[in-house]
């Protein structure tokens, strides 16, 4: 008895499926997307790191302008003190101070996205 042609069996071939994780394990990435507990934390460390380092710059900036009127009112009679540590003094430490802050604010950003990415 011959069999019907469209009964015929086919074989599907194809790369092995590999098995999910069932510990639980999710990516700090899906943590983040899905506005979970832990990926809160996440978001908070890189804020709180963010936070550190604005602060730090703060206070750098405090101690170095702060001060100035008391200096200036120590010593009145000199007026042309005032305008060079007004007028050239400052740039060169706040250029400083504002570069070191955008590379840490970029380093603690670029260790941020390694933890997100599991890399």
């Amino acid at each position: 008895m011959p069999q019907d042609p469209t009964e015929r069996r086919v074989v599907v071939t194809g790369p092995p499926r590999q098995a999910r994780r069932t510990s639980g394990y999710y990516r700090p990435r899906t943590e983040i997307d899905e506005q979970t507990t832990l990926g809160h934390t996440y978001v908070r460390s890189l804020m709180r790191t963010q936070l550190r380092a604005g602060l730090a710059v703060f206070a750098v900036l405090a101690l170095l302008v702060g001060p100035l009127p008391l200096l200036f009112a120590v010593t009145p009679e000199s007026r042309r003190l005032a305008w060079a540590v007004l007028g050239f003094g400052l740039y060169a430490p706040l250029v400083l101070l504002a570069r070191w802050y955008v590379r840490r604010a970029e380093r603690n950003e670029r260790d941020f996205v390694r933890l997100v990415e599991d890399r």
